[in-house]
């Protein structure tokens, strides 16, 4: 049976809808603490030296990537975070003396006088994900567009941040679509290979 666009994109708000859900029931802080664990399979990531890695400002209920960003400076790695621009997202360096203003969507970012980077490295937010490396986003496509356009100059690692508790059983993928090359949860890290996980370095 062919399943239709519209069949995917139903089961998506559903699948988005009730992993939300149960990341939004979480206690505050348990969410602060199984942040503070992503920092500590920051080798795990075996990043490469020196690659310029794009984090995110936490809004709402999501997992906060401060504190593995805060190790990846350490490890030498040039960090920026995404702003909401025409026609991609474009990403700002900064470090800990830059001055942070509002990005869109509650976010914060460095002002528009912050250098722009080309990041190797994207660590994404994310509403669910499931065992093959397939995210469900929130549905506005900012980052689906800005890899698209980082792909066109050279390979993006896309590592996706999240709860163990966003795991779904299934994302229903279509062609268009890529997988993550990693999700990384306060309980470890999942390295997968094309549509496969390679589970040899993780806890999770």
């Amino acid at each position: 049976m062919t399943v239709s666009s519209g069949d995917n994109a139903a089961a998506k708000h559903q699948l988005r809808k009730q992993a939300l859900a149960r990341r939004s029931a979480l206690p505050e802080t348990w969410r602060i603490e199984a942040s503070l664990k992503l920092a500590d399979h920051v080798d795990a990531l075996e990043l490469d030296p020196g690659a310029i890695v794009a984090g995110f400002w936490p809004i709402r209920d999501e997992i906060d990537p401060r504190p593995l960003l805060d190790q990846l400076r350490k490890r030498g790695h040039r960090l920026c975070l995404p702003v909401v621009a025409e026609p991609h997202l474009v990403f700002r360096a900064f470090d800990r003396e830059s001055d942070f203003v509002p990005a869109g969507f509650g976010t914060m970012a460095p002002g528009p006088g912050a250098e722009e980077l080309r990041p190797d490295v994207l660590l994404m937010p994310l509403a669910a994900f499931d065992g093959d490396g397939n995210r469900i986003g929130y549905g506005k496509g900012h980052y689906d567009t800005a890899i698209s356009a980082l792909e066109q100059t050279g390979p993006v690692c896309c590592i996706g941040l999240a709860f163990e508790t966003q795991r779904v059983n299934a994302v229903p993928a279509e062609p268009h679509d890529k997988p993550l090359h990693g999700i990384l949860c306060e309980t470890g890290f999942m390295r997968f290979g094309g549509n496969r996980a390679d589970n040899s370095e993780s806890d999770i």
